[in-house]
């Protein structure tokens, strides 16, 4: 595994109150603008942390794309103790990521992007399942050190983000969301 990536045996710290209250993962699809008619990507789903209050805003299909299976199998097994019948499990990663051209008119990639050792790659990737108009939110921590996240050298400031996405042929806008964390809403320029 690489150094970078996610332990999925710390996979329920990914859905711990604290989390829940920092983040606040209903506001943040709000800013997404998830509508009922939206199919949608969570990239890097995990455990479903966003995957779940997806699939409640939209009635299409939510593809939950995770290189670890092991999440997609904790993903799965919530959804089913909730009853929610309309996500697709993905294996992939970014570089390559197993969903057809234009397929979605919503991607969500949270914490996510500084495992990726090709961005580029990856935010092409995002391009091409994208339909023409969709948008793409990216949450990341802030280049700064914290208790909890990745080490400060993996992190992706929020000012370099903005760049990378601009030079990838993005307009994005930058969201704040609490004192370590950041959001970035986009759309092809």
């Amino acid at each position: 595994m690489s150094e970078k990536r996610f332990n999925p045996n710390k996979a329920d710290k990914l859905l711990s109150e604290e989390r829940k209250e920092s983040l606040k993962p209903y506001k943040i699809i709000d800013k997404l603008g998830i509508r009922e008619r939206d199919r949608v990507a969570d990239l890097g789903a995990g455990n479903g942390f966003f995957t779940i209050p997806i699939a409640e805003r939209t009635n299409e299909v939510v593809y939950a794309v995770d290189i670890e299976s092991q999440m997609l199998q904790l993903l799965e097994k919530r959804a089913d103790e909730q009853q929610i019948e309309n996500i697709q499990y993905i294996v992939s990663d970014l570089e390559g990521i197993n969903l057809k051209d234009n397929s979605v008119n919503k991607v969500l990639v949270a914490f996510v992007i500084h495992e990726v050792e090709r961005i580029e790659k990856a935010l092409n990737e995002i391009k091409r399942i994208l339909k023409p108009g969709g948008e793409i939110m990216i949450i990341e921590w802030e280049a700064i050190e914290t208790k909890s996240g990745p080490p400060l050298n993996h992190r992706i400031s929020s000012t370099k983000m903005m760049d990378i996405l601009r030079n990838n042929d993005f307009k994005a806008d930058l969201i704040p969301l609490n004192d370590t964390t950041y959001a970035v809403k986009a759309a092809l320029a």
